[in-house]
């Protein structure tokens, strides 16, 4: 029974239907510095990306790109320490956890253009580009206007606006880069499952953060040795 009560400190039960979680102490320290401490790296390698970029639109694509990263570690940060923290700051927190769930849309997206921007495409792949963007637009407006109420239609639209480009960036000619995206994804995908595991597993949102660090890693080394590093493709669709 001591063992029982010892593990559980760490975390608390799972929530009734429709109710958030709420974290332990522990585990809110450990949702705040899994992501706060990425910031940094994150502006450091938008700038590494800039100072590589070989014209103006891969240096647009660049800061595209290197601020949705950033924006996704800077915002989680925010809105877990205003959770954190939250005696008197409801309405800062929810406004905070829209801004998280927003962002998210826009990273994927952003994760995307420097694949769909500096690649060579088809003519039909081409249009990628853009409905990507139309994607993460209509998940903003599903999260202003349904937040928290549909939770696995949310779960769904991440997961299909994660892999429907993927079909896009695989049919390209060039397939460098494209083992470290599907490993990426992989852990992606694994994370989802600690993503819904708060109340299950002790720190599962904080293991969630770490996953999503990793794959973030491994596809931002795809995109610097095989977009920025070497020679990049001129873009078939133009710029």
């Amino acid at each position: 029974m001591k063992k029982v009560t010892s593990f559980h400190r760490f975390m608390n039960r799972r929530p009734s239907a429709n109710c958030r979680y709420q974290p332990t102490c522990y585990e809110h320290a450990a949702n705040c510095y899994t992501h706060a401490f990425l910031i940094a790296p994150a502006l450091a390698g938008t700038a590494l990306l800039h100072r590589l970029s070989a014209d103006d639109w891969h240096r647009l694509t660049a800061w595209v790109y290197g601020l949705g990263l950033s924006a996704l570690f800077l915002i989680s940060t925010v809105f877990h320490v205003v959770t954190w923290k939250r005696s008197h700051m409801r309405e800062v927190e929810h406004c905070f956890h829209m801004c998280d769930r927003v962002v998210i849309y826009v990273f994927i997206a952003a994760s995307y253009a420097p694949w769909l921007n500096l690649r060579e495409l088809g003519p039909v792949a081409c249009h990628m580009r853009w409905l990507v963007w139309l994607m993460a637009a209509g998940g903003i407006f599903y999260v202003f206007n349904y937040h928290e109420k549909y939770k696995l239609l949310e779960l769904a639209s991440y997961l299909t606006m994660g892999f429907l480009p993927a079909s896009v960036v695989a049919s390209m000619n060039s397939t460098e880069g494209l083992e470290e995206l599907a490993c990426g994804g992989l852990l992606y995908c694994v994370g989802v499952v600690f993503f819904k595991s708060d109340g299950v597993i002790p720190f599962a949102h904080a293991i969630w953060h770490v996953l999503v660090a990793l794959a973030a890693g491994v596809h931002y080394y795809a995109i610097w040795r095989y977009l920025y590093r070497s020679p990049p493709d001129r873009n078939a669709c133009g710029s």
